[in-house]
């Protein structure tokens, strides 16, 4: 019984191993089926042997593959960013570019608009009478409101808007011909005592003025009205003394003759 069984295992065993050279189709005895085993074993060693070799060589090409994959996604991960980064920069240097140019456009209105109000109080140059001056624009406006109102024939407004600008600008360069219109504001409200005081005030302020000689003679005419010949006498003798060419000397000489 015992060459059966040795001759079925050894039959079993070589029916695993069809593939190897050594083996044939029969039967084979023990020592040739563990030769067969042995060799079988040998080249499965050989083979795992191979294998393993073959992987180590190809563990570290495969790892740096791996890292080389790694850092790509890494590199593409930080190009997304940079990319991110520099669309997020270009809109705010867009939205920058834009605040600045608001901002000089305001800054731009704004001394404007200061520039506008400065020159409404920055004096101007006037002629006025034969004289040049500085004059503030509120200055000229409220005298220039205050000579209309007087050729509208309202002496009272007239005379109450000269002397609030006599108050306001004393050294103005209008001050001389407010004062005279003021005179003749309040002699058309026949308040001469008050017209006769302005008259004076504009021959002491400009004794050689354009307007002195008519003052003078307004001074007469005040005290005329105010039935004082002898001073109305006196004032138009010195006026033609004191200004003999002026036409209001003219008119004192006629005066006088109509006094006596």
């Amino acid at each position: 019984m015992r060459p059966v069984l040795r001759h079925g295992s050894a039959a079993c065993l070589l029916s695993l191993a069809l593939w190897a050279p050594a083996a044939h189709a029969g039967l084979f005895d023990d020592d040739e089926a563990r030769k067969a085993i042995l060799d079988l074993r040998q080249k499965v060693d050989q083979l795992t042997k191979q294998q393993q070799a073959a992987e180590m060589k190809s563990g570290p090409l495969t790892e740096q593959i791996n890292q080389l994959k790694s850092s790509l996604l890494d590199l593409n991960n930080q190009l997304e960013l940079m990319r991110s980064e520099s669309a997020k920069l270009r809109g705010q240097n867009e939205q920058l570019t834009r605040d600045v140019s608001d901002l000089q456009r305001q800054q731009k209105d704004t001394q404007q608009g200061v520039e506008e109000r400065i020159r409404k109080f920055e004096p101007q140059q006037v002629s006025f009478e034969g004289k040049s001056f500085q004059a503030e624009p509120e200055e000229k406006r409220q005298f220039e409101d205050a000579m209309a109102t007087l050729r509208k024939g309202d002496f009272a407004a007239a005379a109450a808007s000269l002397s609030a600008f006599q108050r306001r600008y004393p050294a103005s360069g209008y001050g001389a011909a407010a004062l005279f219109w003021l005179g003749n504001a309040q002699y058309g409200m026949r308040d001469y005592r008050e017209a006769m005081a302005s008259f004076r005030s504009l021959l002491l302020k400009e004794p050689d003025g354009p307007r002195a000689p008519e003052a003078m003679l307004s001074v007469a005419n005040c005290q005329i009205e105010l039935k004082d010949s002898k001073a109305a006498r006196k004032t138009l003798d010195d006026l033609r003394k004191t200004y003999p060419k002026s036409e209001a000397a003219q008119a004192a000489k006629e005066r006088l003759a109509s006094l006596k």
